[in-house]
């Protein structure tokens, strides 16, 4: 009996050490070798046929980024081989401005363009409340995008056109709502929000890949609360706040961390009104919780 030939595959849905692999436009079964797998939804990898629609994933082929978060010991990746990243928010329940700071960070440590989307915006005035709340990240050039997932996702499709793009954000953010707008074969769980705890059930626990067209694929990631970023150096933080680049080098120390060192570039820029205190106070509390 022949020996199975090695095959190539593209993970688009991840459980635990149980994947979901695209070959040759058939899905497959998979499983990883070993406990510890660190597979990613987006990942292409070599697998091992072992029984019709069945096999073991032996490899993974070399990425082009990679999407994670972590906490001290553990890390939870996201996505692999994205090209963007949808951070979606919406005024119910109430969105978390350090998340979204978090998620930036995220992804300029990654190098992947990032797009904030205001969903819920038939909301009337919570709606625009909280539009007026992101208006900073507009100054610092991330596209902010309006709309509702339940009227028309259509301003939403020019900037998925050709992407391979994950959507993150918290739990009852609408995310599954959106999928399910733009993917309507998809049936994506939509969970329900308690405004009583002013948060979201988590509906989606493992990420998936939607084909959207024949050049553009979608990520939906599980809802989160948090967004670790223990993998992050230090002593690197403040080159993923892109407002504070023009002034990195430029403190009265080289180790700089502009907290509360005497002549902080970064620090007298927020003091001529050139960079938000906001973001200084997000970057400061980030940089807290990272093991110095």
């Amino acid at each position: 009996m022949p020996s199975p030939i090695p095959m190539q595959g593209l993970v688009t849905a991840t459980f635990g050490r149980h994947y979901q692999v695209e070959a040759r436009d058939t899905l497959i079964e998979c499983v990883s070798r070993g406990k510890r797998s660190g597979i990613a939804c987006g990942d292409r990898v070599v697998f091992l046929p072992t029984s019709p629609g069945q096999g073991v994933i032996e490899s993974i082929l070399p990425r082009d980024n990679l999407l994670h978060r972590s906490v001290a010991h553990r890390s939870k990746l996201i996505a692999a081989n994205v090209s963007r990243i949808v951070i979606v928010v919406a005024p119910v329940p109430s969105f978390y401005d350090l998340l979204i700071n978090r998620c930036l960070v995220a992804a300029e440590a990654a190098a992947i363009p990032a797009l904030i989307c205001l969903n819920k915006y038939d909301l009337g005035e919570p709606a625009y409340a909280a539009q007026r709340r992101l208006e900073p990240y507009i100054k610092l050039a991330y596209p902010l995008l309006t709309l509702s997932a339940h009227q028309d996702i259509s301003a939403l499709r020019p900037y998925l056109s050709g992407q391979i793009s994950v959507f993150v954000g918290q739990s009852g953010m609408g995310k599954s709502s959106l999928i399910n707008a733009l993917v309507p074969e998809a049936h994506t769980t939509v969970g329900e929000v308690s405004e009583a705890l002013d948060s979201g059930r988590h509906t989606t626990t493992g990420a998936r890949m939607y084909k959207l067209d024949a050049s553009s694929r979608l990520i939906d990631s599980p809802g989160m609360q948090e967004f670790g970023l223990n993998h992050i150096e230090p002593g690197q933080l403040d080159r993923y706040f892109v407002e504070f680049r023009p002034y990195i080098g430029h403190c009265r120390f080289s180790n700089c961390r502009h907290q509360h060192e005497p002549d902080c570039a970064v620090a007298q820029a927020v003091a001529a009104g050139d960079i938000s205190s906001d973001r200084l106070t997000a970057y400061r509390q980030i940089l807290s919780s990272l093991k110095q």
